[in-house]
């Protein structure tokens, strides 16, 4: 089996110091998590509709992002159409949320049991043919299981994330992403640890869909708006001499299963221009979030940076 330690990536411990008064109240929430995972999933469906009639109607800033985002790329969709696709989106991330303990608590037969994988044969023809890969995985709720999945299978994943503050959470967070192998590096020790570890062999996981500011992107177009998207995609294939293979990670609430799509990696790859690699991978977002919306982290800050110094969309203007 692969030794996944590697110094230069991220690897926190327990410390005695996680048992300080200041963490009962995680803990007690852990616990609280490792319960309700373990209700039938209709049961977390029906109280996660319960609680997002309820959530929609609060004056939060997550709302704002959300409608603000929903109405950017959907101009064309009526208010109701996309109060609708705001509903949905809460159920399914109640749901999910509401059983995502499950990957700590449940052993690696159930999460084989419980998961469905559509395309695995495009990893498989990569693997075989000696050829890394590259996940271009977009921010859905259920965006962790394909790397706890894979791995599990054999196929480890190595990623790129940034530390949580509360230090229990982190710690938890970590083993339950590596507990079947895979490595994450912190951002702030630079991109040539990842890059490494995918010419040895990892998958790289790949977020497309952050807004990292003006200074790290291109704006192209995103549904009916203009995104500030991740430049760098194409140069970071060509180092770490990889495929890209887009990837939709699912949570369905109506059948309690998580769902996997891989498709065939981009090709031909990179294109001639960074602006036109990014607009590729709009691209596969648009195409995946148009079909399953409800799965989308619609509440994420994706729209924050706009271009020719235009307002920050989700400004409350006074």
């Amino acid at each position: 089996m692969k030794d996944h330690y590697d110094k230069q990536a991220y690897n926190p411990e327990f410390s005695w110091a996680f048992l300080h008064p200041k963490y009962w109240g995680t803990w007690l929430a852990v616990a609280f998590a490792a319960l309700l995972c373990l209700l039938p999933h209709r049961t977390r469906r029906a109280m996660a509709s319960l609680f997002a009639k309820r959530a929609v109607k609060f004056n939060s800033k997550a709302n704002r992002r959300a409608r603000v985002n929903l109405k950017m790329c959907f101009p064309d969709k009526s208010d109701a159409e996309r109060e609708a696709m705001l509903l949905e989106n809460y159920i399914t991330a109640g749901s999910f949320l509401m059983g995502f303990a499950a990957l700590s608590v449940r052993n690696r037969q159930w999460l084989e049991d419980n998961t469905i994988v559509r395309g695995e044969e495009h990893l498989t023809a990569l693997k075989e043919n000696g050829d890394s890969a590259i996940l271009l995985v977009p921010h859905t709720w259920a965006i962790d299981i394909p790397a706890v999945l894979l791995a599990s299978r054999g196929l480890p994943v190595s990623a790129m994330a940034k530390k949580q503050k509360n230090e229990v959470s982190d710690w938890l967070m970590h083993k339950q992403r590596v507990q079947y192998g895979g490595r994450v590096y912190e951002r702030s020790g630079g991109i040539k640890p990842f890059i490494k570890s995918i010419r040895e062999g990892y998958l790289g996981y790949y977020l497309p869909d952050e807004d990292l500011g003006a200074e790290h992107s291109v704006f192209v177009d995103f549904f009916a708006t203009t995104k500030a998207t991740i430049a760098g995609l194409g140069r970071l294939a060509k180092l770490s001499r990889a495929k890209i293979v887009p990837l939709y990670s699912i949570y369905n609430s109506e059948t309690g299963k998580y769902e996997i799509d891989i498709y065939p990696p981009l090709s031909p790859f990179p294109l001639d221009t960074e602006e036109q690699d990014a607009r590729l991978m709009n691209q596969c977002i648009e195409q995946y979030v148009t079909e399953r919306p409800e799965q989308y982290m619609w509440i994420l800050r994706l729209l924050k940076t706009r271009p020719e110094g235009g307002e920050n969309p989700y400004k409350i203007r006074k």
